[in-house]
């Protein structure tokens, strides 16, 4: 069974992708399958594939289970007009949010605008999302710059700058014995894209459980129980489509000649096959030489043919122990909902909350 788009309004991206007729709201999934934020906060450049990665990710761990997806992006993240006509002709208003309960959600990051993240122009409603995510929720996926705002807001924890960006595809061992882990191998293996880090011992302090950290990468994966949901915070990007990091880097790339940024970027770490590399360095030393934006017009666009995405199994096995995760959760509270209560006294209700 495919991914059930809910409310029927498929990104055109997706349905091209998808062969099967049934890509409208099914109310029995509602009932019985599990039901998906996605709240898609990537800049425009990047918003209709990052929503097609996760798709794809999502619909290869599910298996047959059915899946609902709702499509959300926070207000106060910068949009052109076309970016706006995307979000209007597919996802919801974000005001619908607050009136649902899911299974999961999943958080995105978005470029970062200013070294703390508190003077984001969305920081507002971003920490209302996690707040309503630990009651609403039974697991919350936060992605990159999300769990950098996560931590920060629930328990204070600063990013650290980094000084280069951690750019490239980075190994990393099992730290901890965890259901989302399952079955992967000792070794997995994520992208990474960012200029920032949290780390194991600041977060060890604050109840964070490390579930996986690499040696060049840093801390990778890491959980902890926020009320009643299971935050799930990823540093790395294992939803990363195969040619994901060199469009980034091309974008880095054309930002230097451009004169955006002052250094050359870093060629991303164990991803390009040494034909591909070796051209890049070549491309790298006449950029250097003839630093003008119309340089990027020969970069050799041949190096993204036979870009192989590695991390495949890893983030296919840890997305489906995650939905395993959350389906298991939901049975408890169902089972749960079941039992009928035992009065023990009066109680007060303040703010639909027992107090």
């Amino acid at each position: 069974m495919p991914l059930i788009i809910d409310g029927g309004r498929v990104p055109s991206r997706w349905a091209e992708r998808i062969s099967h007729s049934a890509i409208a709201i099914d109310c029995r999934v509602r009932r019985h399958g599990l039901c998906v934020a996605l709240i898609n906060n990537m800049p425009d450049p990047a918003l209709e594939d990052t929503e097609l990665q996760f798709f794809e990710l999502l619909d290869i761990a599910s298996g047959d289970e059915p899946v609902c997806i709702k499509l959300y992006s926070l207000t106060g993240v910068p949009r052109t007009a076309r970016g706006q006509r995307h979000l209007s002709n597919y996802y919801f208003p974000f005001d619908d949010l607050w009136k649902n309960r899911f299974d999961g959600v999943i958080i995105t990051g978005t470029e970062p605008r200013f070294p703390n993240l508190r003077e984001e122009p969305y920081w507002n409603l971003l920490a209302q999302v996690f707040d309503w995510a630990q009651r609403n929720t039974s697991s919350t996926i936060l992605s990159c710059l999300a769990a950098h705002a996560s931590v920060l807001h629930c328990d204070g924890i600063k990013r650290h700058p980094l000084p280069e960006k951690k750019f490239g595809v980075f190994e990393a061992t099992s730290s901890s014995d965890d259901v989302l882990l399952g079955k992967t191998a000792d070794l997995v293996r994520f992208p990474h894209s960012r200029w920032n880090e949290v780390q194991q011992d600041e977060l060890a302090a604050a109840g964070y459980t490390v579930l996986t950290k690499s040696a060049e990468a840093g801390v990778d994966l890491f959980v902890k129980q926020m009320k009643q949901s299971l935050f799930v915070h990823f540093q790395g990007h294992p939803e990363y489509a195969a040619q994901t990091l060199a469009k980034e880097y091309k974008r880095d790339v054309k930002r230097f000649l451009r004169h955006e940024r002052e250094t050359y970027p870093t060629m991303p770490h164990a991803y390009f096959p040494p034909v591909a590399a070796q051209a890049l360095k070549c491309f790298q030393e006449r950029a250097l030489s003839d630093r003008r934006e119309e340089t990027i017009d020969s970069f050799p666009e041949s190096v993204v043919a036979g870009l192989q995405r590695t991390w495949q199994t890893s983030a296919t096995n840890v997305y489906r122990n995650w939905l395993r995760c959350v389906e298991a959760r939901r049975v408890e509270r169902s089972t749960f909902a079941a039992f009928p209560r035992v009065a023990s006294g009066p109680r007060s209700v303040m703010n639909n909350e027992i107090a």
